[in-house]
């Protein structure tokens, strides 16, 4: 099989197309063929080496975003049979409850293994089923950014119908809470700093888009839009640089669900957030009970995952250095030939 591993970081060229044998499953795990892959921010700091606090080994395989059929059952498999359409869940051991410290070693893509391979195997616990109307394409979209949408929206978030969420940019996540919050029936506030990507919300259903290169302070935008209440809800996919500005668009005793580092550094006074009696927490993807949960509500409303480009497996490079360019709407794919 053709697979890609990590060489030196630091640069694309730590991108390097291999050949190995297949893996065989062993006791209690599965082989599962990638037809496949998306990527996150996350992959482009773990090959430039400036993810922190993640250990490679020498010769790892990036990304954590697949999704495959299952080709091989090592013994004692009874979750999953051969042809099973599955995706990876991003933390390989957390299936639920509270995402505990000893779960981070097993995230795939960094520091375990990931999935841009033709062939990977993993236990059979570290599956779920993907949704039966979606392609391998779009399925393979849903185990990093999708649930980082879900469990900050819906989970932490708690959002109900007839709330405002505010969300930030036209990435993976962003568009994702964007069109949970409108299934759900909550009203939605984006940003983006692109004329074609303000068409672009609208035409997924986002009434309300702020330009925030015309309105840097886009947090008074927020509180225009809101008649000065702010929002009950905001997806701080920016980081430290922006966060200040989420605190000024929430509402009191609102919630602000964080994740991502894109902004620079923070500049926020702890008194704004303390003053609103708003709450604010990190988000780190989700559970595999969360996965479920969000691949059956996405399933019920035919949910179509927002996918930018797709590239062909060779042309992985291409893939990253589009990612890098900020110019995607949605999810950058990589199919497998």
């Amino acid at each position: 099989m053709r697979l890609y591993r990590l060489g030196k970081l630091g640069s694309l060229d730590a991108l390097e197309l291999k050949e190995a044998e297949s893996p065989r499953p062993g006791l209690g795990q599965v082989a599962v063929r990638i037809r496949a892959c998306s990527l996150n921010h996350r992959d482009l700091n773990i090959v430039s080496g400036t993810y922190a606090n993640v250990a490679l080994k020498s010769g790892a395989i990036p990304l954590s975003d697949g999704a495959g059929e299952v080709v091989g059952l090592g013994a004692g498999v009874t979750r999953w049979k051969i042809g099973d359409r599955v995706a990876p869940i991003f933390m390989q051991r957390w299936f639920g409850g509270p995402l505990l410290q000893e779960y981070m070693p097993f995230a795939l893509g960094g520091p375990s293994d990931g999935v841009l391979a033709e062939e990977i195997v993993l236990s059979e616990e570290g599956l779920v089923r993907i949704p039966a109307h979606l392609s391998y394409e779009q399925a393979a979209t849903l185990p990093c950014a999708a649930v980082t949408a879900w469990h900050a929206a819906l989970v932490k978030g708690q959002l109900q119908p007839g709330q405002t969420i505010v969300t930030l940019g036209t990435g993976g996540v962003s568009l994702f809470a964007a069109q949970f919050a409108l299934m759900t029936g909550a009203r939605v506030i984006a940003t983006t700093g692109s004329e074609d990507k303000i068409e672009r919300l609208r035409s997924l259903g986002v009434g309300d888009v702020i330009n925030s290169r015309t309105m840097p302070d886009w947090d008074k935008g927020v509180r225009e839009l809101t008649g000065g209440r702010g929002a009950d809800l905001v997806i701080e996919t920016g980081g430290p640089g922006s966060l200040a500005k989420s605190i000024a668009a929430v509402r009191y005793g609102g919630h602000i669900s964080a994740m991502g580092n894109l902004a620079g550094k923070a500049t926020i006074d702890p008194g704004a957030l303390f003053g609103k009696r708003a709450s604010l927490c990190g988000i780190q993807v989700g559970s595999r009970d969360m996965v479920d949960a969000m691949n059956r509500a996405i399933e019920v409303a035919r949910l179509e995952p927002v996918i930018d480009r797709v590239f062909d497996f060779t042309d992985a490079r291409a893939a990253y250095e589009h990612l890098a360019s900020g110019r995607h709407f949605g999810k950058v794919v990589i199919r497998m030939a």
